[in-house]
C-alpha cells in the first residue's frame, strides 16, 4: 500500500512538473515572440526609424508582442517582401498595394491613413506663377519634372492624366525624375523646368514662394497597412483594433506624416479608381 501511494505521488509530482514546465516554456515562447513593421524607402532610412518609433512602441505594447521597424532597400524589395509574406506588418502607398494585389493577391488590409479629416488625397501638377502654361495641353513642348518613377502623385496619376491629353514623353521638350517631391518644386521655381507634378500638401507647402496650380488629380485612397495573410486571424484583429484605436491627433500619427488625424477602416475597393489608372499604364503597373 505504501509502495502503491509512492508510485502515485510520484507520477502525481511528474505530471505537475511537465505540465508546469509546458506553461512557462509556452508563455516564455509568446512572451519573446516578435513581428516586424516593414516600410517603403519614401524618405530616409533614419528619418523614417524616428517617424516611426511612436507607433513601434505603442503597438509592442498593445498587442504585447515585440515589433521591429525594418527599411526596404527599394520599392521592388519592399512589394515583394510583403507580397510573400516575408513580414508581419507592411505601410504601403496607394500605387505599391494595387501593384502588390496585381502581383500576389489581396493581403488583410488593418487601417488607412486620414489626413485633414479625409482618407484620400490628391496630387497636382504645378508651374511657376509667371508662366503662360495654362492648361495640360500647353505642356507640348516644354520640360516637366516627375518625382519619383514608384510614386502615385508625382508621376503614376500625372503621367495618365498627361496621357488622357495626348501628352506623350516625345511631345515634351525633356523629363526627368528628381526622386522627391520637394526637388520638383525646387526644380520648378529655380526655372530647370516647366512644369512638375507633387502631391497637394507639398504644394501648398511651397505655394506662397512662386508656384501656381495648372491641373489637379483625381482623389485616391491614403496610404494604408496590411498584414502577412498567414498572420493568425486574432493577431490580425488586434493590430487591427490597435491601429483603429489609436485617438485623433495623437502624436503616433503626426510623427508619421503632418496632418494625419486618424486612423480608419478600408477596404480593397476603395482603391479601385487608381487601379483603373494603373490598368492603363501596364509598363509602370509590372515595375
Amino acid at each position: 500500500m505504501r509502495l502503491f501511494m509512492s508510485k502515485s505521488f510520484f507520477v502525481s509530482c511528474l505530471a505537475i512538473l511537465i505540465t508546469t514546465f509546458a506553461f512557462i516554456h509556452g508563455h516564455s515562447a509568446h512572451a519573446g515572440q516578435k513581428m516586424t513593421l516593414q516600410i517603403h524607402p519614401y524618405l530616409p532610412a533614419s528619418e523614417l526609424l524616428t517617424r516611426f518609433a511612436p507607433l513601434t512602441r505603442y503597438l509592442s505594447r498593445i498587442t504585447g508582442t515585440e515589433i521591429n521597424c525594418n527599411i526596404s532597400k527599394n520599392y521592388e524589395e519592399h512589394i515583394e517582401k510583403v507580397g510573400k509574406n516575408m513580414v508581419d506588418i507592411a505601410y504601403l502607398g496607394p500605387a505599391s498595394y494595387v501593384k502588390l494585389v496585381s502581383k500576389y493577391g489581396t493581403k488583410p488590409i488593418l487601417a488607412r491613413l486620414e489626413v485633414k479629416g479625409s482618407p484620400f488625397f490628391k496630387g497636382v501638377i504645378i508651374t511657376s506663377k509667371s508662366s503662360k502654361i495654362l492648361s495640360l495641353d500647353d505642356l507640348k513642348g516644354k520640360r516637366f519634372a516627375f518625382g519619383d518613377p514608384h510614386s502615385t502623385m508625382s508621376y503614376l496619376v500625372p503621367l495618365y492624366m498627361l496621357r488622357e491629353k495626348g501628352v506623350s514623353y516625345e511631345s515634351l521638350e525633356r523629363h526627368e525624375f528628381l526622386n522627391s517631391h520637394k526637388n520638383v518644386v525646387l526644380g520648378v521655381l529655380m526655372g530647370d523646368f516647366d512644369a512638375g507634378a507633387v502631391k497637394e500638401e507639398v504644394y501648398y507647402q511651397y505655394r506662397d514662394r512662386g508656384l501656381r496650380d495648372v491641373a489637379w488629380t483625381p482623389e485616391v485612397s491614403e496610404h494604408l497597412f496590411v498584414a502577412r495573410s498567414t498572420l493568425p486571424q486574432e493577431s490580425i484583429e488586434a493590430l487591427r483594433k490597435a491601429l483603429l484605436g489609436i485617438q485623433r491627433k495623437d502624436v503616433i500619427l503626426s510623427s508619421i506624416k503632418q496632418d494625419v488625424t486618424a486612423m480608419v477602416p478600408a477596404r480593397d475597393e476603395d482603391y479601385d479608381n487608381l487601379r483603373s489608372i494603373l490598368l492603363t499604364l501596364p509598363q509602370q503597373l509590372e515595375r
